[in-house]
């Protein structure tokens, strides 16, 4: 499921979050949200995707232990279409 994930130490991401069994949390497909360019917050950007002054930086895998995550938000997919197709 394409999620937003607020990690501890301001570290953002979005991408295809999955739980695993061993406490960690996997992120496959992952950008770094690094500039959130929004006018309403994060909610934004799940609901209606980047704007022009987004900036999000492709990244490896990220696996995340449980105590590390803040929150979760379901994203949109349509407005994401053109980095997760």
């Amino acid at each position: 499921m394409l999620q937003i994930a607020a990690l501890t130490n301001r570290f953002v991401y979005i991408g295809d979050v999955q739980p695993l069994e061993d406490g960690v949390v996997v992120i496959l497909q992952p950008w770094n949200i690094r500039r959130w360019g929004t006018t309403r917050g994060l909610g934004q950007l799940a609901l209606d995707g980047p704007t022009k002054d987004t900036i999000l930086d492709r990244v490896g895998t990220v696996r995340v232990p449980y105590h590390s995550l803040i929150l979760l938000l379901d994203c949109e997919i349509k407005p994401w279409q053109k980095l997760f197709a």
